[in-house]
């Protein structure tokens, strides 16, 4: 405010200040408001149309809005609310409330945005500080929601329809497991035995497999036949009269075998499916527990910002 005279000159009216701010002997303290300060200035202005001075008077009134209230009934319970995104990374997939449990927190903020938004000034001038935490808040619940999609994807995916890439394997459920000190029943996941077994890949990669362990791989049948046996005359006369006897003999021992070999096959390929389908399960607990701990420290780190904030501490008496 500005106080001055254009009709009379400094030579006929003198303004003087008692003080350099106003006096608030009778001021009453606000709920909403805090006066932080009320400087008096005067100044003495020469114009070129006229020689004598002219006075001036202006006070500032410097009023903040308080943060109490915003900070128990807007930030603190956005803040609580938020802290239930975490849980979404905690449940279990096989649970199926992972995605409800999430876009039920998102509506809850949703709910507590309209709340701000009519609490606060509409301007586009600047954006509120308590808009931009409620903001980084819904975007983090966003992202939370997009991560349990990926991770139910990877828990649900099946050998049959999916193939595990090496990298998902190598990094996401060796290293990536290792460094968040997650542990798995049956498997040792100590670096020291996570770069022996990459030295073992690299070697196998360069080394080609032998003759006999791709016969056994692909089931080649290298038995000896029954011409190959050596036998002695006396042993050759008796063997032709039980030749009829011995190839029947030797069809329902091939035709065992084979079942056997089947059998083995079979159960090879159980396992090794069961084994991949627990690999994407523990890569999808992998991907759980790096989203609670990015998730933990974003959350914490906006939260500190905003209440350690300059603008969002309360100023006692600064007069």
């Amino acid at each position: 405010m500005k106080f001055g005279s254009w009709t009379y000159d400094g030579t006929k009216i003198n303004l003087t200040t008692k003080d350099d701010k106003i006096e608030i002997y009778g001021y009453q303290s606000s709920g909403e408001w805090d006066l932080i300060s009320v400087p008096a200035t005067r100044h003495v202005e020469y114009y070129d149309c006229c020689p004598e001075p002219y006075i001036d008077i202006t006070f500032i009134i410097h009023i903040r809005r308080r943060t109490l209230y915003y900070g128990f009934n807007l930030i603190l319970p956005c803040a609580l609310i938020s802290m239930l995104t975490l849980l979404t990374f905690i449940l279990p997939p096989g649970e199926g409330e992972k995605i409800s449990l999430g876009i039920t927190v998102l509506l809850s903020l949703s709910v507590t945005q309209l709340m701000v938004a009519e609490m606060v000034p509409a301007t586009s001038m600047a954006v509120p500080l308590v808009g931009v935490y409620f903001a980084c808040v819904m975007i983090m619940c966003t992202i939370s929601v997009i991560t349990t999609v990926v991770v139910l994807n990877f828990h649900h995916r099946t050998p049959e329809m999916y193939e595990m890439p090496i990298w998902v394997k190598k990094i996401i459920c060796e290293w990536l497991a290792w460094a968040l000190r997650i542990s798995r029943p049956g498997r040792d996941l100590s670096r020291k035995f996570l770069l022996c077994k990459a030295r073992m890949r690299d070697l196998e990669a360069k080394t080609p497999p032998s003759v006999s362990l791709i016969a056994n791989v692909k089931d080649v049948d290298n038995a000896i036949t029954v011409n190959d046996i050596p036998m002695t005359k006396p042993a050759a006369r008796c063997f032709d009269y039980g030749t009829r006897g011995m190839l029947s003999i030797r069809g329902e021992l091939l035709t065992i075998l084979n079942e056997l070999r089947l059998m083995t096959k079979k159960m090879k390929e159980e396992n090794d499916s069961i084994e991949e389908t627990n690999d994407w399960k523990f890569a999808a607990m992998v991907i759980d527990r790096l989203c609670f701990w990015i998730f933990s420290f974003y959350l914490i780190g906006t939260t500190l910002v905003i209440f350690l904030s300059p603008s969002f501490q309360e100023v006692d008496d600064v007069l």
